[in-house]
């Protein structure tokens, strides 16, 4: 991707707001699908307050972090940011406005648009999260959204489970979360499935990794596929939505009569049948705050606890 620097809108607004931006025309844009990417990637990192790497983030350093890995410079703070691009309304938000709040006096708080209603943001209680602009603590909160760019039309289908684009990035910690070549080899394992055969059908999974027998044998019982461009994208986190959709072609799992909802999951949510499935069968119970998580990355230790409960139905 190439580097997009944020010029000045007036020469006079950087004399009072030291590094207020906007984007080069000439430059190549990100795209949405770029955007969510880069920013589901940190969900699950902790808040620190100052913090500004994959180690702990307050809410400016997550939006600034992202903001830098596409090729745009943000202020530091929350009230500097709120300084930059230009005012868009709540009914006009898109993918990569960043929204502002009055969670301490003043504008204290900011997060990124997903588009509508939803924004992705490191909570003080939650770490990097995603929320509801409507809910009641934010909506009451609520300052007002800034634009300071617009980001490209998608490049892949975020629709189904691997449809997302390949994250591979030092900010994820894989000894704590499981990337999607890990879930393959240790539910292969769990399923005792025969991985000798390592012919490749991946594009980006030679036959010498070691991940070519796994992919392979659940490639060969429909459990995983590639995403638009046939790749398997092993180095990539995986989240909750596909560690359902997974975990029920996997084990074949079907819908029992308990039923369990999740505030995060609407009915219309790719993946909302499995995750009830998953949940009928007493596989997860969500968060324990009445969601599921569906955009967080799967931990190693979650990963276990999902195929033990699967592997004992």
């Amino acid at each position: 991707m190439k580097k997009k620097i944020l010029l000045p809108i007036f020469a006079a607004f950087m004399i009072f707001a030291g590094t207020a931006t906007t984007t080069n025309n000439s430059a190549e844009a990100a795209s949405i699908s770029e955007l969510t990417a880069t920013a589901s990637k940190y969900i699950g990192v902790p808040y620190v307050y100052g913090g500004t790497t994959a180690q702990g983030l307050d809410c400016s350093g997550y939006t600034k972090l992202v903001f830098k890995q596409l090729g745009y410079t943000l202020n530091r703070t929350a009230a500097m940011q709120y300084k930059q691009g230009t005012s868009v309304s709540k009914a006009n938000l898109q993918a990569g406005d960043l929204v502002f709040f009055d969670t301490s006096g003043g504008v204290s708080h900011v997060g990124i648009s997903l588009g509508g209603t939803k924004f992705i943001h490191a909570g003080v209680s939650t770490g990097v999260t995603e929320a509801d602009i409507n809910t009641s603590y934010w909506s009451k909160r609520y300052v007002g959204a800034k634009r300071v760019t617009t980001f490209g039309e998608n490049t892949t289908v975020a629709a189904g489970e691997a449809k997302k684009e390949e994250v591979k990035d030092a900010a994820i910690d894989f000894t704590v979360y499981a990337s999607r070549g890990e879930v393959a080899l240790q539910l292969a394992e769990a399923l005792g499935l025969d991985t000798s055969d390592t012919t490749s059908v991946f594009p980006d999974v030679k036959s010498s990794s070691k991940f070519a027998g796994a992919a392979k044998a659940l490639y060969e019982l429909g459990v995983f596929t590639g995403d638009e461009n046939g790749k398997f994208n092993p180095g990539s986190p995986f989240t909750r939505a596909q560690m359902a959709k997974v975990l029920v072609a996997a084990y074949k799992l079907e819908l029992q009569e308990q039923q369990l909802s999740f505030t995060d999951v609407p009915a219309s949510h790719w993946a909302s049948n499995d995750i009830s499935i998953l949940a009928s069968n007493g596989i997860t119970n969500g968060l324990g705050d009445g969601t599921f998580g569906v955009s967080n990355n799967v931990k190693l230790v979650d990963l276990a606890a999902f195929i033990e409960r699967a592997q004992n139905k």
